[in-house]
């Protein structure tokens, strides 16, 4: 469905009931990267996955670039919310989704209940490491501006972050290379630029005020996000790792069944 929040127009996917959860995609996907997941869970909660702006059918108003911000993302995410007369939900997200969930449970703690972090974190900790990632999704945000999508997505599939998804049978591999392509330039750029991790102001000195159940979850293969989760683990105060075995950045594409599993327990486990 389509729904109308200050002039841009969100894509939300609903299946399912129950008790809600929030689906927050990562970058380059949409609110059908959930759908494995989604069909696991939606036997015992109602999901919601929304398509992020700058990605999917979500379109945004052109003229406004501070729409793309965490905080303008944040604050139409609980708009959505109130439009679905949903008072507090559960919150998953991967990567980028992360954290935007992550941003949205310190923003908004009264709207959430449970957290679901995936390969995810709260930002870089000194301005001097923003500032050097903001250039770094800058000079990438002109890349995909300049050289079009199929230029952007061979360089993009092809980091070291996702080097395990190569393991992954060569039907799916295309699938998740279509999926990107159907990207727009302008809207990924605009991501980038605005919810980029750069971008993105610091949550580390929030962390310890963020007493919602958490889980983080991290791909073994994945040793920079497994560190990142080892240290948010000891700032939040009700939070646990999870570590998933031979497994790299994207566990709901790499290992769906252990990941819905996982996460459907932890929903419903009370």
């Amino acid at each position: 469905m389509e729904i109308s929040i200050r002039q841009a127009k969100y894509f939300v996917h609903i299946e399912g009931h129950g008790s809600p959860v929030l689906f927050l995609h990562g970058f380059t996907g949409d609110s059908s990267s959930w759908d494995s997941i989604v069909k696991i869970v939606s036997a015992h909660a109602q999901c919601i996955s929304i398509d992020l702006p700058g990605h999917g059918k979500t379109v945004m108003p052109k003229q406004d670039p501070s729409r793309f911000s965490m905080e303008e993302v944040c604050r139409d995410i609980g708009l959505i919310l109130e439009h679905l007369n949903i008072p507090i939900i559960d919150a998953a997200g991967y990567s980028m989704g992360g954290r935007t969930a992550l941003a949205f449970a310190a923003l908004y703690p009264e709207k959430v209940r449970k957290l679901i972090l995936e390969s995810a974190s709260p930002g870089l900790k000194s301005v001097n490491q923003r500032e050097d990632r903001k250039q770094q999704d800058e000079n990438l945000a002109r890349f995909i501006e300049r050289e079009g999508m199929a230029a952007f997505v061979d360089l993009w599939e092809n980091i070291p972050l996702f080097n395990t998804q190569k393991k992954l049978a060569s039907e799916l591999q295309k699938q998740i290379r279509v999926k990107r392509l159907q990207n727009k330039p302008e809207n990924l750029a605009a991501s980038l630029r605005g919810m980029g991790t750069g971008s993105q102001p610091s949550l580390w000195g929030t962390l310890k005020k963020l007493e919602h159940e958490t889980i983080l979850l991290t791909g073994e293969l994945d040793q920079k996000f497994c560190k990142i989760a080892d240290e948010m683990e000891k700032w939040m105060p009700n939070a646990k790792k999870w570590v998933i075995p031979e497994t790299g950045h994207a566990i709901h594409v790499e290992q769906p069944e252990k990941f819905g599993t996982i996460i459907k327990e932890f929903l419903i486990n009370d």
